[in-house]
């Protein structure tokens, strides 16, 4: 049976939830910072998602109490803003929530280790050339992804990986690190 309406009341109740929602994560990204919203890396993308979905929750579903999205919100809010505090502070605590990049081509050669164990494709990784207007493997000295699941691209340079200070945290074969 379709629920086509339901009356004035919830039509109200929705929107006022859905204003508050909308308040709450303006406010809350400004607080806590852009962080909160951003796709930085794997964990970043978590939160966004669980609080996307607790707002929804909050703003539609008559079992889950406003107050009730609105703590869980704020907890995890501030869960990141701590969490990402001590990832700054601490190594330890770094390598345990974050993804470290990871190299998958190098000068035109495809890192086959490195997509067994990131599983990702050639098909992928000439998507993301492609998408860098690049049509050739080769005319990519690095294809690196990134902790948050997007593949960069630095085109053919000359310079060597030892003196690439921005790939400095990318996981590579050790044959390129020593």
């Amino acid at each position: 049976m379709l629920n086509i309406w339901s009356g004035w009341p919830r039509i109200v109740e929705v929107a006022g939830n859905a204003f508050l929602f909308y308040a709450l994560i303006i406010v809350m990204v400004r607080m806590v910072g852009k962080r909160t919203t951003s796709e930085l890396n794997n964990f970043d993308w978590i939160i966004n998602v669980m609080i996307g979905s607790l707002a929804a929750s909050g703003v539609l579903l008559r079992n889950v109490a406003t107050a009730d999205a609105i703590a869980a919100i704020v907890v995890l809010a501030a869960c990141q803003y701590i969490t990402t505090k001590l990832v700054q502070r601490s190594r330890t605590i770094a390598n345990i929530v974050k993804a470290e990049p990871t190299l998958l081509t190098h000068k035109g050669e495809y890192l086959r280790d490195a997509m067994l164990r990131t599983r990702i494709s050639e098909e992928e990784i000439k998507s993301a050339l492609r998408q860098n207007g690049i049509t050739h493997n080769a005319d990519a000295n690095w294809v690196v992804l990134e902790t948050n699941g997007q593949l960069s691209v630095i085109p053919r340079q000359d310079v060597a990986w030892a003196e690439a200070e921005a790939l400095s945290d990318v996981h590579a074969p050790k044959e390129l690190n020593g």
